[in-house]
């Protein structure tokens, strides 16, 4: 017997955190009118999915933002949510 489409769904919700190299994570947010409308337009303007403007402007910054510190520091740990060894 056929799959439903919430069947279909269901599975393919189930096999994401598990996709390409590192899986993928789900995220449910609410964004204003405004930030939704812009997010459209430069989707459109790059010719990509608002995912990839998504992706491409939160790993920027972040690369941005791990440029400037120095790693194996408390900042770096902080930054990662790294948490201190305690022995």
């Amino acid at each position: 017997m056929a799959k439903t489409a919430a069947e279909r769904q269901a599975a393919y919700r189930a096999r994401r955190p598990m996709a390409g190299r590192n899986g993928e994570r789900r995220l449910n947010t609410w964004l204003s009118t405004g930030a939704a409308l812009a997010l459209a337009r430069l989707a459109k303007r790059y010719g990509v999915t608002q995912r990839d403007v998504l992706e491409r402007f939160i790993c920027t910054e972040d690369d941005r933002i791990l440029a400037g510190i120095e790693p194996n520091t408390p900042e770096w740990d902080d930054y990662l949510g790294i948490k201190p060894v305690t022995r």
